[in-house]
């Protein structure tokens, strides 16, 4: 894996956000990263802490669609840069938002475990990637997702 996680790249005013800021003491910091040397895949890994709880056992969706979200966007930055031939955190600074976001539930997601996160760039093109993603607990497929991300306009570059 690379040695700094996609999210690491953001401009540091850009960098709050709940489910990947790493200046957001009390969010959920994931970290991305490319699976292997010329990765295709993003990986991002997450163990749910009991407040994550939907019912007793299992993970509130609401926190694999945040899982989802914010590793999608990594993604999509990730994959930009790699389009372009840029190294990530290059000028200009790229950041992607969510446009669309779709989320499958395919079965229960147990808690008390980590949680695998795999992403894809499937399209990129002009200011638009969109990515796949499949959340994995104990080697099973738990929740699939879709993200349409968006470059971020340059006004929000402005500190």
């Amino acid at each position: 894996m690379a040695d700094k996680p996609f999210q690491h790249h953001y401009p540091d005013h850009l960098n709050h956000c709940y489910g990947c800021g790493r200046l957001n003491e009390h969010g959920l910091q994931i970290q991305s990263f490319w699976d292997g040397p010329g990765g295709e895949e993003a990986v991002c890994r997450f163990t749910p802490k009991p407040h994550h709880t939907a019912i007793p056992g299992f993970v509130y969706g609401g926190l694999l669609a945040s899982l989802v979200d914010c590793h999608s966007t990594g993604t999509a930055m990730a994959a930009a840069y790699r389009a372009e031939g840029r190294e990530m955190g290059s000028e200009p600074a790229l950041r992607f938002l969510t446009a669309s976001l779709k989320v499958d539930f395919k079965r229960p997601t147990p808690i008390g475990g980590e949680l695998e996160i795999r992403a894809r760039a499937v399209e990129v093109k002009g200011r638009k990637v969109v990515v796949e993603s499949r959340v994995i607990a104990g080697g099973e497929v738990c929740a699939t997702g879709l993200v349409v991300a968006v470059r971020a306009p340059e006004h929000l570059f402005k500190d």
